[in-house]
């Protein structure tokens, strides 16, 4: 009888047991599920800000090198530029022209705001005209065109500075109040698709290389350079 029972419980922890282990591999696999979730459509567009970030650096040293009478490629200024053009204007920003900022005009919010963002999206896009027209090789010799590039790097950085930081602590926030889980999560499926569409499989990683690649060639590169001494 005392056999019987010792061989009941033994079976019944083992089968406990047995299904306790698939359940484990469930969770598991659950974690991994989300881990490997692309990003929101707000995070999609605040790590994108963090390549324009890099850009503005990189503009920020063609300007001190430039004011120093150091030696500066055109490309210095031409290669950033048209990151700025392909991926921040041509890409980003109509992303929240055409999906953002409708969202906040359709709900009355934060109406002064975006109105001002639209406007700066203008604006920088004609201020990358100037430094693309002066950062070309025939022009960037020329003293009158290297100083209306300078001009102009400074007042895109000047502004695109606040504006970013603007839509990162406040409309984009915002725009979680304003619009439902599922239809953000549509937005990020929207957002993929068109960088797909733009730049081919994994475009924001080849747009980070090519900021990278930029960086390396005017010695800006390593991060801990940046640390106080």
């Amino acid at each position: 009888m005392a056999d019987d029972r010792r061989r009941f419980l033994t079976t019944t922890v083992l089968g406990a047991g047995a299904l306790a282990v698939p359940a484990a591999f469930a969770q598991d696999d659950k974690k991994k599920d989300e881990h490997d979730e692309e990003p929101g459509a707000t995070e999609d567009l605040m790590r994108e800000h963090g390549v324009l970030n890099r850009i503005l650096l990189v503009y920020e040293e063609g300007l001190r090198r430039l004011r120093a009478n150091e030696d500066v490629p055109p490309e210095a200024f031409l290669k950033p530029a048209t990151l700025v053009r392909k991926f921040v204007e041509d890409y980003h920003e109509r992303l929240e022209e055409k999906f953002i900022f409708p969202e906040f005009e359709k709900a009355n919010k934060l109406a002064d705001l975006v109105h001002v963002l639209k406007q700066q999206h203008e604006a920088g896009r004609r201020v990358t005209d100037v430094v693309l027209r002066g950062a070309a090789p025939d022009q960037f010799v020329k003293a009158d065109a290297k100083t209306e590039l300078m001009h102009a790097c400074e007042a895109f950085i000047r502004m695109y500075r606040p504006h970013e930081t603007r839509e990162d602590t406040v409309l984009f926030p915002a725009l979680r109040k304003i619009v439902s889980t599922k239809r953000l999560a549509e937005l990020g499926e929207q957002f993929e698709k068109e960088e797909d569409r733009l730049f081919g499989e994994g475009g924001f990683e080849k747009t980070v290389e090519e900021v990278a690649t930029i960086e390396r060639h005017l010695g800006i590169y390593d991060l801990a350079q940046f640390t106080p001494k």
